[in-house]
């Protein structure tokens, strides 16, 4: 029996891969999170000479949760699996450290200088950060959601509206984005049925859109208790509170949007936070804390968008850029 070994040579035996994530090297900006705005920052980040390196879950983020992106320039109809490829390829060929499945669980700092400290217990190291770690859509947690979430349960309607042209759709939720959704929604499907537990909590001006809409049904103090179908969804199963009674509602989509939850791990205990548990930056990306920034879905940035994410990474990394500039000439 014969075996045969081959060496890289340009690596060599015993040294290190170049482009894995070095606990011996102080980076000048990691990147916490591998979504559009993590993705674009360190893009951005590596085209301005800083040496930069990204820790991250899941490379693509919620990229790969979508089913299908239509309204990014530039791009008619892609798959988000597809989209986040193409992001990948394009930061990856600028020789870009990712270290993947991998989750942050402390943050501290060593003088100036910013440690993170992963599940694994590797410590990485780094003169800024940038918090790019995304939010989760808020779910109903009832029974059929999981079964039929992307087989008619979305929960992006500025996303997946044009998907259901001319056809019955449910949306759940009684706040703006809620409301603003059923209004727009309205525009494109054949009917539009907004369901929620309680009342409306959205803006006058938008309830009085609402109910002026003739293509907007309306059900208050009606609890959702269950979605159903066979191959895709084809209603839900609810509870009319007013009348202690349940019945169905019969639709081909369902857009779940009752806020989301941002994705904060140890940086919650850090970093100053909105009442929707956002994390608060100004103009330039800044926290409260010097030489922390975060962009993208986990912050206040209004719209919960990809291109809107991709383009609060590019600035962020600009604004770290210059902040390390100026920590020089000083």
């Amino acid at each position: 029996m014969s075996f045969s070994f081959q060496v890289d040579l340009k690596k060599g035996l015993g040294t290190k891969d170049e482009n894995q994530l070095d606990m011996d090297k102080t980076y000048d900006l990691l990147v916490v999170g591998g979504g559009p705005a993590g993705l674009n920052a360190a893009l951005y980040a590596k085209r301005k000479g800083l040496e930069v390196g990204i820790i991250t879950k899941r490379k693509g983020g919620l990229l790969l949760d979508t089913s299908t992106v239509e309204n990014y320039l530039g791009t008619k109809e892609l798959s988000g699996e597809a989209m986040a490829e193409e992001f990948l390829a394009h930061v990856e060929t600028l020789e870009v450290p990712i270290k993947d499945d991998s989750e942050v669980v402390k943050y501290g700092k060593d003088g100036d200088t910013h440690l993170l400290t992963l599940y694994s217990g590797e410590i990485f190291r780094a003169k800024t950060i940038l918090v790019a770690t995304g939010s989760n859509p808020r779910h109903l947690d009832v029974k059929g959601e999981d079964t039929y979430a992307g087989k008619g349960v979305a929960y992006c309607a500025i996303c997946d509206a044009p998907l259901f042209k001319g056809k019955d759709v449910l949306i759940a939720g009684g706040g703006n984005s809620a409301v603003e959704a059923a209004i727009d929604v309205a525009k494109v499907v054949k009917s539009v049925t907004l369901v929620h537990r309680s009342q409306l909590r959205a803006d006058n001006i938008l309830v009085e859109k609402l109910y002026a809409n003739p293509n907007i049904t309306v059900h208050l103090e009606t609890q959702i208790l269950e979605i159903f179908g066979e191959d895709a969804m084809k209603g839900i199963r609810v509870l009319d509170k007013k009348k202690n009674s349940e019945h169905e509602l019969f639709a081909d989509g369902l857009f779940i949007e009752i806020g989301h939850v941002p994705n904060l791990g140890p940086f919650r205990d850090h970093l100053k936070l909105n009442d929707f548990n956002e994390i608060i930056v100004d103009e330039k990306n800044h926290t409260n804390l010097d030489g922390v920034f975060a962009a993208g879905d986990v912050t206040t940035l209004p719209y919960k968008q990809i291109v809107i994410a991709a383009s609060d990474g590019a600035k962020a990394a600009l604004a770290v850029s210059e902040y390390l500039n100026a920590q020089k000439i000083s």
